[in-house]
């Protein structure tokens, strides 16, 4: 057999933010990245990343970084509520894709967004981390080789505490559409869903509370959901980020049981096996409040930094997308279909939680709107 030839990578990295420097980082080891350029608002912003990733060109317009003849490949980092236009602008010019969750935080544009992926033909991925994880791997292969029989009900429950929840209000210009089950519950959401593969949900019934974020932030604390599929499984689970500052999860708190037929799997991911007690301030993950002392290490979802190096499924997921776009390799990342089908399916909890009733699945932007 004949070794393929590795394609030479023109990266553009929209929005140098957390996690564009991750990734850009990352990407100049990649031995078939060959240039890198960067879009970032904030110029100053751009300047220091450029520098930490020997980046050949920044600009402030990323029409124009992604119009350079340099460029074959995009990462889109911006704050999630900006992903539309830089991913549509780039299917338009047929680039390939590593999109940051979600495709978008209003569920018309993310239709919108999905369907100028799929005109173009694009290859274009969305970045659900986890995903890249052992632990989910393992997971994934066990359900995927009948280990559990038919999976018939799944549980998961995840825990936060409000740092990640504060930064996300503070950075949009649409509050309404910021809530716990759209931007954190998603990554639970997705990874139960990727292990009930090929199950079609029909509806969910969901309820909030909002003692804790509501009065500062007019926010939403916590959702427990109740999705059944065709085939009458059954997923139950909880998100809520409300948790005071010193919760000692750095970002993601997270058990999982699956159970079968023939058999049931159950996953601790909280942390807890990893605790760090000390006088001094913890940096783990966000920024941390001034009263954090102890930290369960390794719950932030991104990885960690060791002896210099950042370690964990980031690092993973960036290098795996790299070589799938130079090598042409298979990966297990979400594609943009079920990137929206997420959007859809945490936007569908949202609106059964306000309306206190069950809702119909799929829901379309239109259904999105009802208020009774």
């Amino acid at each position: 057999m004949t070794r393929k030839q590795p394609k030479k990578i023109g990266l553009a990295i929209v929005g140098a933010g957390r996690v564009g420097l991750i990734r850009g980082e990352l990407a100049t080891r990649h031995p078939e990245v060959g240039w890198i350029g960067l879009a970032e608002k904030n110029p100053e912003r751009g300047e220091i990343v450029r520098e930490k990733c020997s980046a050949e060109f920044v600009t402030t317009d990323f029409r124009e970084l992604l119009s350079r003849p340099e460029v074959n490949a995009v990462m889109v980092s911006t704050d999630e509520h900006l992903h539309v236009d830089p991913v549509v602008f780039a299917a338009e010019r047929k680039l390939p894709m590593l999109i940051e969750k979600p495709l978008a935080t209003d569920l018309a544009e993310s239709a919108a967004t999905l369907a100028a992926i799929q005109k173009s033909g694009v290859d274009a991925v969305v970045g659900y981390t986890q995903r890249f994880r052992r632990r989910w791997l393992v997971a994934k292969e066990k359900v995927r080789a009948g280990a559990l029989g038919e999976v018939t009900m799944v549980t998961s429950r995840a825990f936060m505490n409000r740092l990640v929840a504060i930064d996300n209000y503070q950075r949009s210009d649409n509050p309404a559409e910021i809530s716990p089950m759209v931007i954190s519950g998603t990554h639970a959401l997705d990874v139960v869903m990727w292990l009930m593969e090929g199950k079609t949900p029909v509806e969910v019934y969901a309820r909030s509370v909002n003692k804790a974020l509501g009065p500062a932030w007019k926010g939403i604390d916590g959702t427990g959901y109740t999705i059944t599929f065709d085939d009458g499984a059954i997923y139950h689970g909880v998100i809520n980020w409300g948790l005071p500052e010193i919760w000692p999860g750095a970002v993601y708190s997270l058990e999982i049981g699956a159970v079968g037929t023939e058999g049931v799997l159950t996953i601790d991911d909280t942390h807890r096996d990893i605790v760090l007690a000390t006088n001094l301030i913890q940096a783990e993950g966000y920024a941390p409040d001034k009263r954090r002392h102890v930290d369960f290490l390794t719950s932030y979802p991104v990885g960690d930094m060791a002896l210099g190096e950042l370690r964990g499924p980031m690092r993973e997921e960036t290098n795996s997308w790299l070589n799938r776009i130079s090598l042409g390799v298979p990966t297990q990342h979400a594609t943009a279909a079920e990137g929206h089908n997420r959007l859809m399916l945490t936007k569908a909890i949202d609106l059964s939680a306000r309306l206190k009733r069950p809702v119909k699945l799929p829901i379309s932007p239109e259904d999105e709107k009802q208020t009774a």
